[in-house]
């Protein structure tokens, strides 16, 4: 087996993993404490990368980006709770797919409007765009920035949620909306300060990604279902089950496709071997969450005191 391989498919699962963490910890936050469901999270993703490009391109400063973005992606995210969110709490969810949905084709024409229908790649600095040497091993730089970021804001987002007075009322807020508001807590606050911090972690993983596959139009649709996927394997509410579930499933999707026609090799003819892998490994994800859903509902870190 080539080691160095195995071990930079690893580390590609886990980047895919700490960005779908990054996304999904704010949903499952949003969708487990206001009962919320934002189809338009994954616009926060794009609007991230656009803002970050847009300064990038105009200071040459990449840490500049992101710290503009990221404070432009948490205005952007208080004006949607503000104006629209907070409106539909007390609505069917019907009404928050429609209109997260309307919003979805509204950022994305915004984006066209304001940037154009073609992408915007983000350069990166010379101190970031190398390799990094380990016996034979050879990393970009920029990997192991995003891992790293990753693991941070993972980590810093663990002492917020166990250790502040802010996460116990999240997780208050998580397990029972109602006693939160009968013990006279700002639950308006609550909720403008969650949406917001959500929408910012989704826009720092869209930041982080923007140099690799460019911003565009749309960048957040498609992620986005990966990221529902982990919020419901992980447990609606949970940021602990969403940032084990995003490792399993990034690491799931990502050796899979490496590796899972060699294993169906073992059972079958290495033509239909190949054929079937891409498929079944396209497929992987889904089939747990099916399973979990089966033997689990809740899934499989719910939140303390979730029912």
């Amino acid at each position: 087996m080539d080691w160095s391989l195995l071990i930079t498919q690893l580390l590609n699962g886990l980047q895919l993993g700490l960005l779908l963490f990054l996304l999904a910890s704010g949903l499952t936050l949003i969708f487990g404490i206001m009962d919320f469901i934002n189809l338009s999270h994954g616009s926060f993703y794009m609007i991230g990368a656009y803002f970050c490009g847009t300064v990038v391109a105009k200071t040459g400063s990449f840490l500049l980006g992101i710290l503009f973005g990221l404070v432009g992606v948490f205005a952007v995210g208080a004006l949607v709770e503000w104006f629209i969110a907070r409106k539909l709490y007390r609505a069917d969810h019907l009404d928050h797919v429609l209109v997260t949905f309307g919003l979805i084709l509204i950022f994305d024409t915004l984006v066209h409007i304001l940037w154009g229908a073609s992408g915007m790649a983000i350069p990166l600095p010379d101190s970031l765009n190398g390799q990094v040497s380990i016996g034979s091993l050879v990393l970009p730089t920029y990997r192991l920035l995003i891992i790293g970021s990753g693991l941070l804001v993972a980590g810093l987002l663990y002492v917020l949620v166990v250790r502040t007075r802010l996460g116990m009322l999240i997780r208050a807020g998580a397990s029972n909306r109602t006693m939160v508001e009968a013990l006279g807590i700002n639950i308006n606050r609550l909720f403008l300060i969650v949406f917001a911090l959500g929408a910012t972690m989704a826009g720092f993983a869209g930041m982080l990604i923007a140099p690799i596959t460019e911003a565009s139009i749309g960048m957040g649709n498609d992620i986005i279902i990966v990221a529902f996927v982990v919020v419901i394997v992980g447990g609606i509410g949970s940021v602990k089950g969403a940032f084990y579930a995003a490792m399993i499933l990034g690491l799931i999707d990502t050796l899979s496709r490496s590796y899972l026609d060699l294993l169906l090799n073992l059972v079958m003819p290495v033509t239909y071997a190949e054929t079937a892998a891409p498929a079944l490994s396209a497929m992987l994800i889904y089939i747990l969450m099916a399973a979990v859903l089966a033997f689990k509902p809740q899934g499989l870190f719910p939140p303390a005191g979730a029912k």
